[in-house]
Formats: C-alpha cells, sequence, structure tokens
C-alpha cells in the first residue's frame, strides 16, 4: 500500500511536470507588460505601464534583444482616472482581453506558508474577506506571525531568493499586496484562458485549462530583484520627492538604461522620459516587463510548478 501511494504521488508530480511543459512549448507570446503598481489611493498618479513587443529577430526564443518598447505611460492616463479603484479595475479588464501576452505585475502575489492561511485560493479569499483596509490587514497578518513565533515578519523563500526589498506584508509594501491581490488578481482568478503563474500550473495538471487555450500569463515582478540579477545598480535611481532627478539619480539610470540597450529597444523620447521621471516608475515598469521575460525564457518551470513552496507561496520571476 505504501509503494503503491509513493507511486501514486510520483505520477502526480510527473503530470504536473509534463502540463507545464506543454505550456511552455505551446504558448508563444508576442507582448510582454510591465505594471509599475501601486496601492496608493491615487494609485495612477505614480505608476507605471509598460507595453514591449517581441522583435523578430530569426532566432526563435533567443533572449538577446527580443524587445522593443512600443508604449509606456502613468497608469493614471491609460485607465482616464488616477483613483485606485479606477486602476485596478482598468488593469483586471485590460489582462483579460489581452491575447498571447506576458503581464509582469510589481506586486507580491502571496503570503508566507508559515502564516498558515491555506493554498493560494484560500489566501485569495482571506484578503478579499477582509473587513478593514490594506493597514489593518498588514496588522492582522502581523499577529498571526507573532502567534506562530518571535518574528513579527515573514519572508517568504523567493524573498530570500531574489533579495526582495521587503518581505510581503511590510508596511511600505502592504498596500500593494492588499489591493494587488484583492483587486486585480481577485477578479481574473480562474479565469479559463488566463494563468497565474505558479499556482495555476495545478489548474492545468488538473485540465481545467488546457494549454493551447491560455491566452495570457500573469507573473510576479520586482524590478529591484531584476536589476540585482542583471548586477546593475539597484539603489540611488530613485529620486524622493517629486523632485527632478539629481546627478547621482541620472548617473545610475544611464548605467541602468546601458544594461538594458542588449535586450530593449527604445526610442529617445521613451529613453528621457525614463530618464526626467522623478521617482523612477516609468523605469521600474519597463524593469517589470524585462524581468518576467528573461525569466521565461531562462527558468526551469517545471522545476517551479513541482516546487514544494512556490505554488503555495508565490515566486518573483526576475
Amino acid at each position: 500500500m505504501g509503494m503503491h501511494r509513493k507511486q501514486s504521488i510520483v505520477t502526480g508530480e510527473e503530470n504536473l511536470v509534463n502540463a507545464t511543459r506543454a505550456l511552455i512549448s505551446t504558448f508563444r507570446p508576442q507582448t510582454i507588460m510591465g505594471v509599475d503598481f501601486s496601492g496608493a489611493a491615487l494609485a495612477g498618479k505614480n505608476a507605471w505601464i509598460a507595453e514591449l513587443r517581441i522583435v523578430e529577430n530569426g532566432r526563435e526564443g533567443s533572449p538577446a534583444r527580443p524587445l522593443q518598447l512600443v508604449d509606456l505611460q502613468p497608469l493614471g492616463r491609460a485607465a482616464g482616472d488616477p483613483a485606485r479603484e479606477t486602476v485596478c479595475k482598468y488593469l483586471a479588464e485590460r489582462i483579460l482581453a489581452s491575447r498571447q501576452t506576458l503581464w509582469g505585475m510589481d506586486f507580491p502575489f502571496g503570503l508566507p506558508i508559515e502564516l498558515g492561511i491555506g493554498d493560494w485560493p484560500d489566501q485569495i479569499r482571506h484578503v478579499t474577506d477582509h473587513e478593514g483596509n490594506a493597514q489593518s490587514y498588514g496588522r492582522h497578518l502581523v499577529q498571526i506571525s507573532q502567534q506562530q513565533g518571535d518574528s513579527m515578519h515573514i519572508r517568504r523563500l523567493t524573498d530570500r531568493e531574489t533579495r526582495t526589498p521587503f518581505d510581503c506584508y511590510h508596511y511600505r509594501i502592504i498596500y500593494q499586496t492588499f489591493h494587488g491581490m484583492r483587486d486585480v488578481l481577485g477578479a481574473i482568478a480562474g479565469d479559463a484562458h488566463t494563468l497565474v503563474l505558479p499556482f495555476d500550473s495545478v489548474r492545468l495538471d488538473r485540465g481545467d485549462v488546457a494549454a493551447e487555450d491560455v491566452n495570457r500569463i500573469v507573473m510576479e515582478a520586482c524590478p529591484s530583484s531584476t536589476l540585482w540579477q542583471m548586477s546593475l545598480p539597484r539603489q540611488k535611481y530613485k529620486q524622493p520627492g517629486g523632485k527632478p532627478p539629481d546627478e547621482l539619480r541620472r548617473k545610475n539610470r544611464r548605467q541602468i538604461l546601458a544594461g538594458l540597450s542588449g535586450v530593449v529597444e527604445m526610442s529617445p523620447y521613451r529613453r528621457k522620459v525614463i530618464m526626467n521621471n522623478p521617482g523612477g516608475d516609468a523605469l521600474d515598469a519597463v524593469l517589470a516587463g524585462i524581468g518576467i521575460w528573461s525569466s521565461w525564457h531562462r527558468d526551469d518551470h517545471a522545476e517551479i510548478a513541482n516546487h514544494p513552496r512556490y505554488g503555495r507561496e508565490g515566486r518573483v520571476y526576475c
């Protein structure tokens, strides 16, 4: 009986791996969307969205300078209103309307296993059912952490691996986590043609979604982690206070853009926009797209799908 159970588990793992490999071989993205997300009341004021097209270079699957930046704008302008509710609704609707698109979203998609909230659908329900605001939700998670041990905050495995600046319910990130999970992911979760990775690998495995029917894939991005992955400056490129970037920030941005020049083609105008944007949010939107594109080509997605933690607490694709 024990051997039969072990054989069943192995077979289940093999099915998950095979389903994920079928997705990778079938899905051919044409557009990459990078979103620098904000959970602020006027989220669209500082958050940006970047659209990158894949350049046909005759080398299928080659990540060498495959992208062209074709659109870059504040989310408030794209949505028609900077209010958070409008921006989140716009993002969810645009995701669901997209075809053959990879989406990189700069906010945590899941919570640490140690909190004991359950699998990803349980987490989405947990944040959706919370009656308070983002701040009170963060405090609630801290209370759970303290009940589990001495720490107020627990970092996910992926946060440690990719060196994200904060844990996913740190006070500086909780608004992004709360509204991203509740108002964006909660609105698209379970859609028949949408996968949120790595969580939805199990939907492929169960047959709820067929690889050939997938129209868009949504992945967690982190611009800071992408800069670390590319050995580029990840600090002092954002100018605080809404002021024009000083010379140090401009120097670091020039170095970052030089490092990105082998991956993405952009017009002098959009380069100027990135250089002059005070908070570095325009650059972060581009980095979110580049990060998930690089990860799509570089990472072993079957191994990620079969990982004991990623499918429950999320993974940063950078």
